[in-house]
């Protein structure tokens, strides 16, 4: 297909694919290096270690900054938010899990739906694309607002006007040149700390970004080895989502239309006194499926045995 720029109805027939496969937003930038501010900004963030021992967050710079190279000929960049507001909350006598992990793997799930998307693409445009889940090397939020889909709030998590910040960012980068959206030039308002205020750990920063150190869902989820001295986890088993449960522009939300994010009845009823006899197995039987495999039985061990030590 030649290089001229897609119309409108080739961006509107993707648009309407992908809203099919569960999509709530989805929108579309032109691809380019991302501004100096942004690279700017991601290198201080890790200058300062606000990243902890998440290393894999320092590599692969150059693509990071210029998405370009994951795909030869790349023009655009197709973002989907997808909700995954649960239709059902755990009883808040247990302890807290992050309302993501209720349901099946992300990562499986959108693969699953992004991959028919891929295909509707090709058919319309014949171009080559590139699926891209959180573990491709992205300014993820940053390709977000600039294909208007939503802006970052000051927990730096994308919100979407008009259904909230409980979404997964899923993208498609494509060789088809398409109609790009215009920017989301919303911010949250200018008075509004709540999430600051409301974090356990003070880990947002003046500049809105997470020193992921002081972060609870870090804490619970990606450090491993022992907490360190003094860590108060907030009664949450895994994830925290203190800064979305108070965000004001989440009074909007609804549950989640697609059947995989439903809870799984394991999740819904976990307690901490369950976890520090689960076996292996047991372990790997009950969250085949979930991402709270994520945190390993003995992170989940951890998380558990501090939760029963502060009830004390």
């Amino acid at each position: 297909m030649s290089s001229f720029q897609l119309t409108n109805s080739v961006t509107d027939q993707i648009k309407k694919a992908a809203q099919s496969y569960g999509a709530c937003r989805t929108g579309i930038a032109r691809l380019d290096r991302v501004p100096d501010y942004v690279a700017e900004a991601y290198s201080r963030w890790l200058a300062s270690g606000h990243n902890a021992s998440m290393e894999y967050m320092e590599r692969y710079e150059a693509v990071r900054n210029d998405p370009r190279l994951l795909l030869d000929g790349a023009k655009s960049i197709i973002v989907c938010a997808f909700n995954y507001f649960p239709e059902k909350i755990r009883n808040k006598s247990l302890p807290y899990i992050a309302l993501y992990a209720y349901g099946n793997d992300y990562h499986t799930v959108l693969r699953k739906r992004l991959r028919p998307l891929a295909g509707v693409i090709s058919l319309i445009t014949g171009a080559t694309s590139r699926i891209c889940i959180d573990t491709a090397p992205l300014h993820e939020r940053y390709w977000a607002v600039q294909a208007g889909i939503g802006f970052t709030g000051r927990h730096s998590q994308l919100i979407v006007p008009g259904t909230g910040s409980y979404v997964f960012l899923a993208s498609i980068i494509t060789t088809a040149e398409l109609e790009p959206d215009k920017p989301c030039r919303l911010q949250c308002p200018a008075e509004c700390r709540r999430c600051i205020d409301a974090c356990p750990g003070r880990a947002i920063t003046t500049d809105s970004h997470i020193n992921a150190s002081r972060c609870i869902s870090y804490l619970t989820i990606e450090h491993r080895g022992p907490f360190p001295d003094g860590t108060n986890t907030a009664n949450c088993l895994y994830g925290c989502d203190m800064c979305q449960r108070v965000c004001p522009l989440n009074n909007c939300v609804s549950p989640t239309a697609i059947s995989e994010f439903s809870p799984q009845d394991t999740i819904l009823t976990l307690d901490a006194d369950t976890i520090p006899d689960m076996s292996p197995d047991e372990f790997s039987n009950t969250f085949r499926n979930s991402a709270i495999k994520r945190a390993k039985l003995e992170g989940l061990r951890r998380n558990a045995a501090l939760i029963i030590s502060q009830r004390k």
